[in-house]
């Protein structure tokens, strides 16, 4: 049995998933891992399906028709892994931009360190991305300066997609309310997390740009986060946000 999970969303993500499932599951830590696979059509869910026999207890896969948004995957993760009694739910990379032996460094921050949700941080401790193009690490800094000015959050890598939830936030948060999908559905979890009055914490990582498969990255998402923070403001304005239990 473990207290926690990691969510790890896919599609296309052949050359990475086993060795990163196998790269989690070698930690001094036991984490499982829950799988989000929207039809990945070069056989990621096949890959995931022969690595459930050898780890039939410690593995599980949702497979979803098509692809439908990061924020839809993780929801539906998050539904899943509250349902199964889960303390501590994770977000994770298939590509290993996110390197799981940070995972350790996440987890203490919300079991020993007092966080409700702990994020693993580019640019907490100045700016640490490997193998991006500058104009990319410049458009994902700065989107983050302006995600603060707009929302008042005081994080520093407000995109960012490696955290870890208590189980507690996950519950007090309305997800079904929850409107984005890409890079927007990243800043509204943390946005919403923070209006709800929990201690969010950056942790120091370091982000290395992906060696294998292709990104999903394109403008389309930057779009989203760009429009997505003045709504998510506005919004601010009229939502009543639930507190968290101990306030």
């Amino acid at each position: 049995m473990s207290d926690s999970i990691v969510i790890i969303p896919t599609y296309n993500e052949k050359e990475n998933i086993e060795q990163i499932i196998r790269t989690v599951f070698k930690l001094e830590k036991i984490f499982h891992i829950l799988i989000i696979d929207d039809g990945s059509p070069d056989g990621t869910a096949t890959i995931v399906k022969t690595l459930q026999q050898e780890f039939p207890d410690r593995l599980f896969m949702i497979e979803r028709k098509g692809k439908q948004g990061l924020g839809t995957a993780y929801i539906t993760g998050f539904k899943w892994c509250l349902s199964h009694g889960y303390d501590y739910i994770f977000e994770m990379d298939a590509d290993f931009s996110h390197n799981p032996n940070d995972l350790i460094k996440l987890y203490k921050a919300c079991a020993e360190q007092g966080a409700d949700v702990s994020i693993g941080s580019r640019y907490c401790n100045g700016v640490n991305v490997v193998n991006w193009p500058l104009g990319r690490v410049l458009m994902s800094y700065f989107a983050s300066v302006y995600v603060r000015l707009v929302t008042g959050m005081h994080v520093q890598d407000t995109t960012a997609g490696f955290k870890c939830y208590r189980r507690e936030v996950l519950e007090t948060i309305d997800l079904d309310r929850i409107q984005f999908k890409g890079y927007a559905f990243q800043i509204e979890m943390k946005f919403t997390a923070y209006k709800c009055g929990f201690k969010v914490v950056e942790v120091p990582i370091i982000f290395i740009n992906r060696e294998l498969g292709v990104s999903k990255m394109n403008s389309s998402i930057f779009g989203e986060a760009l429009f997505g923070v003045l709504e998510l403001k506005w919004w601010s304005f009229f939502r009543k946000y639930p507190r968290k239990l101990n306030e």
